[in-house]
């Protein structure tokens, strides 16, 4: 769990404000718990509640006004922008969106696509990027394997049959998240399927051996 420590070790050099919209869920809460006892980040736990409180009214208001300016474009109403922002998902998005935040986690209850829904609407993409992408870290024992055993594996939830376009856009990203996350100085990128042995229900995954 090397690539762990590191990780650790940055966030306690620069402890950064973290967003965890599932806020009553005991698994969060204990997280929550942790990272603050280990110094590696300042979290804050939404819950509708803490959103409706008196004192939080003004800036539900700001956070609902800034909302529907983004999207009024997209057909977005006031009313629906207070809504919306009632969410603690979209209240969390906006914490980031309008610098009150520096980070948001969220899966323990919610969907990938209700996790990913007001992310695109609200925080959008990095400059340059038009796809979203997911990526995990793998360590293993094997020094051979990767970075002396530490892999970068990437798409492996959002994009399950991507185009050549798509796939290079992946491929940068995920490289892009190798240096930045753990310090691979010129990572190298592979190609391979998104599914073996029937660990996915989809054509490609049963269009032969090879997959």
């Amino acid at each position: 769990m090397e690539v762990v420590k590191r990780i650790k070790a940055k966030a306690r050099a620069s402890v950064k404000r973290i967003v965890l919209p599932e806020g009553d869920e005991p698994r969060t809460v204990e997280a929550a718990r942790i990272v603050t006892e280990e110094g590696v980040a300042e979290p804050v736990l939404l819950t509708p509640e803490v959103i409706s409180s008196a004192e939080n009214k003004s800036r539900l208001d700001a956070y609902a006004a800034a909302l529907y300016e983004l999207r009024k474009a997209k057909g977005l109403t006031e009313e629906k922008a207070a809504k919306l922002v009632a969410d603690p998902m979209y209240y969390g998005m906006m914490m980031v969106k309008q610098g009150d935040a520096d980070g948001l986690v969220s899966g323990a209850v919610h969907s990938t696509g209700d996790m990913l829904r007001p992310a695109l609407q609200i925080i959008k993409t990095a400059p340059g990027m038009k796809l979203v992408s997911s990526a995990f870290l793998l360590e293993g024992p094997f020094a051979q394997f990767g970075e002396n055993g530490l892999l970068v594996l990437a798409d492996c939830v959002v994009n399950p049959c991507p185009n050549a376009e798509e796939l290079a856009s992946i491929a940068v990203a995920t490289a892009n998240t190798a240096r930045a996350l753990c310090d691979f100085e010129e990572p190298r990128v592979a190609m391979l399927s998104f599914s073996s042995k029937g660990s996915a229900e989809h054509e490609l995954a049963r269009a032969g051996p090879s997959s």
